[in-house]
């Protein structure tokens, strides 16, 4: 991090949750708005997940522990959908005076997730039949202390480079590192039709396994879509460093 994020270039940067901090600070998000929105997701995700929604998308998983007892692990295990922004407020901030509690961040948990890109040309070859297509990706580097903002960074630079808008999207996944996070994000896009925005839940609610989100997101996505008889998705997430990634995929 010395040689990556100078202190005498960046400021001083102790980690994740400072990082929210400062997005929290810079776009004006409370501590109100962020419980609230986790308590969405939660709410969200239980819905999902009793509709059948991750029925075609998970794989159950068999545990063998020490005394040779086997377990099967077959549905997300951090859904509280008792949760509420009353049961929220009753948490400590993760710092004094701060947003960011253990109930408005993404959930630290162990979770594997995978998917086959392909060019185009070798579908029939292999014989795949596709989910979808990646019709356009961006990656964009933002300051490292407010690496939350990152899709915003990202987003930007793909719909200058698609011609894009969010007008043209039936769904947008934006990972839910923080909740602060994620309504800073909103804020500076100026977007608010929360009807479209990880309409099975994210992070929070469904866990934030780092190197498995980026495939979980896109998957879950193409999944609503085939639900939905095709459209778009834009799908993006903020990188720890000071980075964010956007993707757009078109569901068949």
């Amino acid at each position: 991090r010395e040689r990556s994020q100078p202190e005498w270039r960046f400021g001083k940067i102790s980690g994740m949750i400072e990082t929210a901090e400062n997005v929290a600070t810079q776009c004006g998000i409370g501590r109100e708005e962020s419980d609230a929105f986790a308590a969405e997701s939660h709410a969200k995700a239980h819905a999902a997940w009793e509709a059948g929604k991750f029925d075609d998308e998970v794989i159950e998983v068999k545990i063998t522990d020490r005394k040779g007892n086997v377990s099967v692990v077959a549905r997300d295990e951090g859904i509280r959908p008792e949760t509420t922004p009353e049961t929220l407020a009753r948490l400590r901030s993760a710092l004094p005076d701060g947003v960011v509690t253990a109930g408005n961040a993404s959930q630290q948990n162990d979770a594997a997730s995978s998917m086959l890109v392909v060019a185009e040309d070798q579908l029939d070859e292999l014989g795949l039949e596709p989910m979808g297509f990646l019709t356009g990706w961006a990656a964009a580097g933002c300051e490292p202390a407010l690496m939350g903002l990152g899709p915003v960074a990202a987003t930007s630079k793909l719909f200058r480079r698609t011609g894009a808008s969010f007008d043209d999207f039936t769904l947008i996944e934006l990972n839910e590192a923080f909740a602060c996070q994620v309504l800073g994000v909103l804020k500076e896009w100026g977007f608010e039709d929360r009807d479209r925005l990880n309409v099975n839940g994210s992070g929070i609610s469904l866990g934030h396994p780092i190197g498995a989100t980026g495939a979980r997101m896109t998957t879950t996505a193409l999944h609503e879509l085939r639900r939905r008889g095709g459209g778009k998705a834009l799908v993006t997430m903020c990188i720890g460093g000071g980075q964010g990634m956007a993707a757009i995929v078109e569901g068949v």
